[in-house]
């Protein structure tokens, strides 16, 4: 399913983004970036933290045309967003604060992905999935993060994304139960 993540981000980016030829890598932004199959300019969404969202969780299954789904899991997927400039332009700087400046734009347009985005298992999942640009990124430190990857501190944006698994198969639901009966007998009387 994170492989169907990456491409929709990436229809998402390269539909919308407001900069041409800007490449769209799902690579960690190492010492060594970008790897050959990346030109620069690029846009790296690194995929850092994965887990459940245990405040969506759900008990309530969904019954449908005799078939009943146990609640799906609710996960969020948390980005670290980098923009990568051509080695040869004249203001790196200001190529990178333009390019996330402008991915920032497209991602805050868009409370969920729309559906044309979306690839693979994403396709009609339910609920939609909601997306956030985020200051409660789950690294502890971004200073030892950008020591683990032996690279220098660059400007990022926080991205989050909430998927639905589901986790378990559906079950056949059974008779629909369409009628009540109560009896009363003469002892169930209130006594007056």
């Amino acid at each position: 399913m994170f492989q169907d993540l990456d491409a929709t981000l990436a229809a998402l980016v390269e539909s919308e983004l407001g900069i041409p030829g800007v490449a769209v890598s799902f690579v960690g932004p190492d010492s060594d970036f970008p790897p050959a199959s990346v030109a620069l300019p690029a846009i790296s969404f690194f995929l850092y933290d994965i887990r459940e969202d245990l405040g969506l969780r759900s008990g309530v299954w969904e019954v449908d045309d005799g078939v009943r789904q146990p609640p799906a899991a609710r996960v969020n997927c948390s980005y670290l967003i980098t923009a990568w400039p051509t080695e040869t332009a004249p203001n790196p700087a200001e190529d990178e604060h333009r390019m996330l400046g402008e991915l920032l734009k497209v991602l805050l347009r868009h409370r969920t992905i729309p559906a044309q985005y979306l690839r693979g298992e994403l396709i009609g999942q339910k609920p939609p999935m909601p997306t956030r640009i985020t200051a409660d990124n789950q690294l502890n430190s971004l200073g030892e993060f950008w020591q683990a990857m032996g690279g220098r501190p660059k400007a990022s944006l926080h991205y989050a994304i909430t998927l639905s698994f589901d986790v378990a198969d559906p079950v056949p639901a059974g008779p629909q139960v369409t009628t009540r009966t109560l009896n009363l007998s003469p002892d169930s009387t209130p006594a007056g």
